[in-house]
């Protein structure tokens, strides 16, 4: 996602109080990350549309609209890693952010040093979530475009609905995915409704296809009530 040098990695503040987005920049700032600082919800829009980044902090209380609007607007489009720094700490505005696709929330008063110790791990899963064309992980190897796919170097044969899926949760892997927008991503044929338990028999497919069917699954984990995520091991 990186504009410049492939080492470097590009951090959105978007804070509306310019005193704190300094000093988090300043407690962030180092030779290998750039800041872009956007102070209400029109210059974050607006940045986002030009540039790419490898991390966005995103205050929810913005002149002119919502983070959490923002973040809904994101998730439509992009994986890159969102924390939440907010004051809003009620446990229904956690829920929510999370539910959005936040990746962290954190709430005012904070910790520098807590701060920059969450991004740095933000960062790291962030270089997880680019477009796994060809994508390789323990005994795994997905070649998206050529639709090959080996476990083990035995080929493994995916129907286009098990491909679509597992694309999904590779590229946003560390990330739990809602279950409505996996369907509305996967089933795209303009069907005007699709039972969800459609969704439970894909996943339940492909799991039979690369998990081992004697342990808990290792990679394609569920999180109740909420989705699915492919697990960072």
């Amino acid at each position: 996602m990186n504009g410049g040098r492939k080492d470097v990695s590009r951090v959105l503040i978007v804070e509306d109080d310019t005193a704190l987005s300094n000093g988090i920049l300043f407690a962030l700032k180092d030779d290998e990350r750039v800041f872009k600082q956007a102070f209400d919800f029109a210059s974050a829009q607006a940045a986002i549309k030009s540039e790419s980044f490898d991390l966005i902090i995103l205050d929810i209380n913005l002149p002119g609209g919502s983070g959490l609007e923002l973040l809904r607007q994101l998730r439509t489009e992009s994986a890159v890693p969102i924390i939440i720094l907010t004051a809003n700490d009620l446990e229904t505005d956690i829920i929510s952010g999370f539910e959005l696709g936040a990746d962290d929330y954190i709430t005012k008063p904070f910790s520098l040093m807590v701060l920059r110790a969450r991004v740095g791990v933000q960062l790291r899963k962030g270089g997880a979530r680019q477009s796994p064309d060809d994508f390789r992980c323990d005994e795994f190897t997905f070649a998206f475009e050529k639709m090959e796919f080996h476990k083990a170097r035995k080929p493994v044969e995916l129907s286009k609905t098990e491909q679509k899926l597992l694309r999904l949760l590779v590229e946003n892997r560390g990330r739990t995915l809602q279950r409505s927008e996996l369907v509305d991503r996967i089933w795209t044929d303009g069907s005007e409704y699709v039972d969800e338990n459609a969704l439970s028999v894909t996943v339940k497919r492909l799991r039979d296809k690369l998990e081992d069917k004697h342990s808990e699954p290792k990679y394609i984990k569920t999180v109740y009530g909420i989705g699915y995520s492919w697990a960072v091991v």
